[in-house]
């Protein structure tokens, strides 16, 4: 269930929200495989959040952590290609869906085992197994999936590094590095932020010097969704998910992933740190509660004006100009330099009674997107503290608008900046 980034502008969300919207753990698990499961970038970013369309929901995606898993599609169809090692030296053979299955319960090791689906390293929707295990004390889903991210990269960040809690509540989160240079990431977590059902999601990431990426979640219910729990815990503690998630046997499954053909490089966000650009363009008077951590183009700042707390959040994409033809543009004034600006207002995503989001989304001349929500709520999740947002309808556009995002017409074009003209922006 990929996330279409064109009605999830808040993605980068997504990164530790990204089960909040997911489909359900079903006997056809092509959802959990192409979403990823932490589940990258379906969220990447996501981060996957969504603020258009209405009410169009905050897919989240990680982000936060974020896994890209290899092309799309259901699992299916493994095949007996060969992929290229790593290293250029040599060829490892495909790894099959049933293979990742039986190695998946074997490191189980005991107990009833049902439910089990995988694909293989030559599927599209790339390699995973998952299954209910029933270990004595209750039925369990459990999961495992495998991609490769860039060394070094902003998803390899983001993996090592802790959910933002105010995105998605958790008990605990521990991440450290390994002997052999891996980092492990290990969060006990809820399937639900709001906690609105007790279902817990428990979930390792692992990520080599490579790039392989190994995730690996357990419930505390035979479903992620839509079952009812079956204990109090997920079966495996700290201990166990580390040592289902550093098993060697998926190591070697990550090599035999085909490498990807080559593409040309995804322009990046022109800024790096959108919560500290976004700060620095608030109106006066805005204290700055928190922030998120450093981030591509998604970010927040809670403010409060003395009347209570206030998230606004930004997102920045580039080369979205094809979103115009969208119906969520429809209606959308041109602000005079080509940039096209749509106002929204609802209730959220998240089923807050009494949240009001106001939303600013804007395409310029050149592709890039910026959108801008406030809420009258210190968080998604959170109660409303006040009767509006802090910032006006006026000061969202204001800073959806500002240079400060990326080029303008002007900038394009080549204007000298003393000369007027209705283009400036």
């Amino acid at each position: 269930m990929p996330v279409d980034q064109h009605s999830d502008p808040f993605e980068g969300r997504v990164a530790a929200e990204l089960r909040a919207a997911g489909g359900g753990f079903e006997p056809n698990l092509s959802a959990l495989t192409t979403a990823g499961l932490a589940r990258g970038r379906r969220l990447r970013l996501r981060r996957r959040a969504a603020v258009v369309g209405g009410a169009a929901s905050l897919a989240l995606v990680g982000v936060g952590g974020a896994l890209l898993l290899p092309g799309g599609g259901g699992p299916g169809r493994d095949q007996s290609s060969v992929a290229a090692d790593p290293s250029g030296t040599a060829t490892l053979p495909a790894v099959s869906g049933q293979e990742l299955i039986d190695t998946l319960k074997e490191r189980l090791g005991h107990g009833k085992f049902s439910e089990e689906h995988g694909a293989g390293t030559g599927d599209k929707a790339g390699p995973y197994a998952a299954l209910v295990w029933d270990d004595g004390d209750g039925a369990s889903a459990v999961s495992v999936n495998l991609n490769r991210v860039e060394v070094g990269g902003d998803e390899a960040r983001q993996l090592a590094q802790c959910p933002d809690k105010l995105l998605a509540p958790y008990d605990d989160c521990k991440s450290s590095r390994l002997d052999d240079g891996s980092v492990l990431k290990i969060v006990q977590g809820y399937e639900y932020p709001d906690k609105r059902e007790p279902t817990k999601w428990w979930y390792a990431d692992l990520v080599t010097a490579k790039g392989q990426h190994v995730s690996v979640s357990e419930w505390n219910a035979a479903a992620e969704k839509g079952s009812p729990v079956t204990r109090t815990e997920p079966p495996l503690d700290n201990a166990g998910l580390k040592e289902l998630a550093t098993a060697p046997a998926w190591l070697k499954a990550i090599d035999a992933i085909p490498a990807p053909p080559s593409q040309e490089p995804t322009p990046s966000a022109p800024v790096t740190d959108a919560a500290k650009t976004l700060a620095g363009l608030l109106p006066d008077g805005m204290q700055v509660v928190s922030r998120s951590k450093d981030g591509d183009g998604y970010g927040y700042v809670v403010v409060d004006d003395g009347k209570g707390k206030s998230l606004v959040e930004i997102n920045v994409q580039p080369d979205m100009g094809d979103l115009l033809s969208d119906s969520i543009f429809e209606g959308a004034e041109d602000v005079g330099d080509g940039t096209m600006l749509v106002t929204r207002e609802d209730a959220g995503d998240k089923d807050v009674a009494g949240t009001v989001r106001w939303t600013v989304d804007t395409v310029r001349i050149n592709g890039l997107r910026v959108v801008i929500s406030a809420y009258n709520s210190g968080g998604p999740h959170d109660a409303p503290g006040r009767d509006t947002p802090a910032l006006t309808k006026d000061q969202l556009k204001e800073i959806a608008l500002s240079s400060a995002w990326g080029p303008s017409r002007k900038d394009l074009y080549g204007q000298k900046s003393g000369q007027k003209n209705s283009d400036q922006g």
